[in-house]
């Protein structure tokens, strides 16, 4: 038996362990936003040895005043810059934004259940 996560608001839980038999599916898909501030930058720059100004010209693209992780093409769809493609897992998934660490907790998902078991193979009712 798993033990699920559970929060407040939601009806579903989450098996983390199922992470690492899924092979990334909530990394790669449609092309979206992956929203980062600049704490984030500021942490992740320092993972990887940059400046943050380097980070934000070589990793980021700018939408008026936000900041979102850039794409690559993969498969059919898109992937983070940061999701190894022969791994298939987060290549820096401690220091990945805040966005990915609440997932699959998002009020979007509140009320698409159906997609979210599509793409999360963790969740559960």
């Amino acid at each position: 038996m798993c033990d699920l996560i559970k929060k407040s608001g939601f009806d579903y839980g989450f098996d983390p362990k199922a992470c690492e038999r899924c092979a990334g599916k909530c990394c790669i898909g449609d092309s979206g936003y992956i929203w980062i501030d600049e704490s984030e930058i500021v942490n992740l720059s320092k993972f990887l040895k940059i400046s943050p100004d380097a980070f934000k010209d070589r990793y980021l693209d700018k939408f008026g005043l936000r900041y979102s992780i850039k794409e690559l093409k993969f498969k059919d769809g898109y992937a983070c810059c940061f999701f190894d493609q022969k791994a298939l897992n987060c290549s820096i998934y401690d220091y990945r934004p805040k966005q990915c660490m609440t997932f699959p907790f998002w009020d979007y998902f509140k009320h698409n259940f159906k997609e979210l078991e599509r793409e999360c193979i963790g969740v559960k009712r």
